[in-house]
Order: structure tokens, then sequence, then C-alpha cells
């Protein structure tokens, strides 16, 4: 049970629409195609307001059209009508193909567009935006869990191609086809996290927890703020998270339910450092002025990653859709500021459940010329450096030993050269 909106329009010569007899005759000619496929078709109210004639029509089924024509030569059809569980819509697929035809015809239209009907209403919410804002429909078709929680709205809902789906605040954020999203983040393949120290910011889906524990780290500590998100995932979404939700602990991994940023304060005291890093939390908005707010949490979350990692570690995340250039462009001006400094990749991938290309963002720090300068400087660092390097390459799994002992000679040289 919903109502079903059908929206359309048309593009017809400009000239047809300059003077009150012309707008006559094009509504005239719009209103004998309604009264072919609407019956009962009256004429409720007709007035111009700046530059265009409205007119608003009633039909059967408590049907309610509103027809604009503007002055430009664009003419807009919206009909809006209830449709009950069980009873057959207003206007068929193929009908409603003759019906945009016939009005085309009518019109003398160069251009004509008629859009699959807005279902407004319904129980289950099948629409969804991408990161540009743009409306997306989903095939929806069980809510599975919902919660409010004090931090936000949590849904899982069952897509009939994505299968479940964790949806936060209207935001769509995994689903069980999303597999590519969790290695294009871990950067699967490309990075050795065999016996590394790793930190998660977020990732309350357990997902990514659930395959760098595949990579056997030495310990991997994940802190979510919101434990309803992970009680229902590890509820209904097993097949992302596995078990690994089930106890907030384990022999190489641990949860922590809070606030990542006490904890990132808290490492930052102790002089804690880290292999990796990775910020699971919320996408970069849109633009800067879109979230003052937001963009002032993200660059913090920045600042404070480079102060607990190691001089080799490496802070990955994910940042927005493809579609949003300006925002990816607002990320890298941020990292470009950071201090100490960074050098940063970025990678991208199609996210089934997203129905969009998404990117990722990679970060080191900057290993720079003139920290090597000061003695006292290149004496504490220099020994941690080439020991951290010498660690990263002899446990690399893709080297030969032959090779392994030629790259770290040459990691050394670029070390003592810096």
């Amino acid at each position: 049970m919903a109502v079903n909106t059908i929206l359309l329009d048309f593009s017809v010569d400009p000239s047809l629409t300059k003077t009150d007899g012309s707008f006559t005759v094009l509504s005239t000619n719009i209103e004998n195609v309604l009264r072919d496929f609407l019956t009962g078709l009256k004429t409720i109210s007709s007035f111009e307001l700046e530059g265009s004639l409205i007119k608003i029509f009633t039909a059967n089924r408590g049907t309610v059209v509103n027809l604009r024509i503007y002055s430009n030569g664009l003419v807009t059809l919206n009909i809006d009508y209830y449709k009950g569980e069980k009873q057959e819509p207003l206007l068929t697929l193929e009908l409603s193909k003759i019906f945009e035809q016939k009005l085309a015809i009518a019109l003398d239209s160069f251009r004509s567009k008629m859009f699959p009907p807005i279902k407004r209403g319904i129980p289950l919410d099948v629409y969804l935006s991408s990161s540009d804002e743009r409306i997306l429909e989903y095939d929806i078709d069980n809510l599975v869990f919902e919660e409010v929680t004090p931090y936000q709205k949590v849904q899982i809902v069952h897509s009939k191609t994505l299968g479940n789906m964790l949806v936060l605040d209207d935001l769509q954020n995994i689903a069980e086809s999303d597999l590519i999203y969790t290695e294009t983040l871990m950067q699967r393949g490309k990075e050795n996290y065999k016996d590394k120290e790793i930190v998660i910011l977020g990732g309350g889906d357990g997902a990514l927890l659930y395959e760098l524990l595949k990579e056997k780290p030495k310990e991997v500590i994940m802190l979510e703020i919101d434990d309803v998100v992970m009680k229902a995932c590890a509820k209904y979404m097993r097949s992302i998270c596995g078990d690994v939700l089930d106890n907030y602990s384990g022999a190489n991994y641990k949860i922590i339910v809070g606030d990542c940023m006490k904890s990132l304060e808290q490492y930052i005291k102790e002089g804690r450092k880290f292999d990796y890093i990775f910020g699971d939390l919320t996408d970069v908005p849109i633009s800067e002025d879109h979230s003052e707010q937001l963009w002032a949490f993200i660059n913090k979350i920045l600042q404070m990653s480079c102060k607990v990692l190691k001089p080799t570690g490496k802070f990955m995340t994910h940042l927005t859709g493809t579609s949003c250039p300006e925002a990816v462009e607002q990320y890298s001006q941020y990292l470009q500021k950071l201090q100490p400094s960074v050098k940063y990749t970025m990678d991208r991938a199609f996210v089934p459940s997203f129905l969009e290309e998404w990117v990722f963002c990679q970060y080191r720090l900057a290993v720079r010329s003139s920290v090597w300068s000061s003695p006292a400087l290149r004496g504490c660092c220099e020994g941690l450096l080439i020991d951290a390097c010498r660690e990263e390459y002899l446990s690399s799994r893709h080297w030969t030993s032959a090779a392994t002992n030629l790259s770290v000679k040459r990691h050394y040289i670029f070390c003592e050269s810096v």
C-alpha cells in the first residue's frame, strides 16, 4: 500500500508558450489525452504563477494531476494516486509508454521523459541516496532489525540481490555482497598484516576485523561506540563477520566499546604505536560547507592517528563516491597540511550495496631530510626505522630469501641516505 507518484516532463518550442492563447492550446491538448487514460477527469483549479500556467485535475481512484506549463517550453505533469496492496497500478508499464507517446505527439515535443512511479508511505523504505545525493531505489523486501540508539538509527534490511544490509541513519554501510569494500579498504594482497599491531576506528559490523584476523596479525583492537550495531550484526550478518562479535576478546583481538577518540588520546599519552590504523567511520562530507563540524572531526582523527603510527605504519580509510571529486580533493588538502607530513595514495572499487564506485585512501608518515639533519634526532630514529624496514621485508610473503636480502640492503641504503 502506497501513494504512487508518476512524473513526466516534456520540452516544446518556447514560441508555443509565450501567450495566453498558446498556453490554452497546449493545456487543452494535454487534457484531451488525460481523458483517454484517466476516467472521471475534472478540472479543479487553473491559475498563473511567475510566467507559468498551472492546472489541477482530479480523477477516479482519488487521482490528483498537477500540470505546469513554463514559458521556456518546459511542461511537467505529476500524477498522484493511492495503490492498495492488491490493486493494479493506474497505468501499467505498457500503457505508460503509450500515454507518454500520445502526450508527446499532442504537445509536438522534441523531448519527453516518464519516470518509474515513486512509492511513498510504504512500510519498507526502499529509497536511499548516493554520495552525491541522487535517489537510489533498492529491492528491499524485509526489515530484519531496527533500533534507535543514543548515537544513531540502526537498521538491517534484506535485499533480494544484496542480502542483508546494514543501514545507519538512512545511509547504506555494508551488505553481505560487499566483500570488495573490505578487501579494498585493507588493500588485501598489497599489505602484509602478519604479526602486526592494528587499530580499527569504528568497524562495528565486524567485517574488517573478521578479514584481518585471517591474516594472522599480532593484535587487533577495535574501537566501536555503538554496542547495538555489533550485536545486531553478530546475529543477522554472520556471513561478513563470522563469530568475531560473539565475544569482545579473543587470542589476538579485543573490542573496546566506547569513544575511539578517548582511546586514541590514551594511546598518545602512553606512547603506544601501531603498524596499521583503520578509519572505518563516517563518510567524508560532499563539501567543506556541507558539514563543518564533521570535517573538524575527520581532521582531528587524522592528526591523532599520526601520533600513534609507527615510523613505517599506515592509516587506511574510505572516503566517498567518485562522483564527489570536490570532497576527495578537500580530504587531500587536509592530508597535505598534516604535521608530521604524510604521503598518501588513493584506490577505488565499485561497492554493490552503494550502487557506485567508492574511493579509499592510504597514508604513511613521510621521512623528511630535515628530520635527519639533526645528529641527535638521527641517532634516536635511525636504528628504529632501519629495524622496522628489516622487519617489514623479512616478514613479507612476497619475496624469496635472495630477493629479500637485496631489498633490505637497498632499503638500508635509502634509510641511511635520507
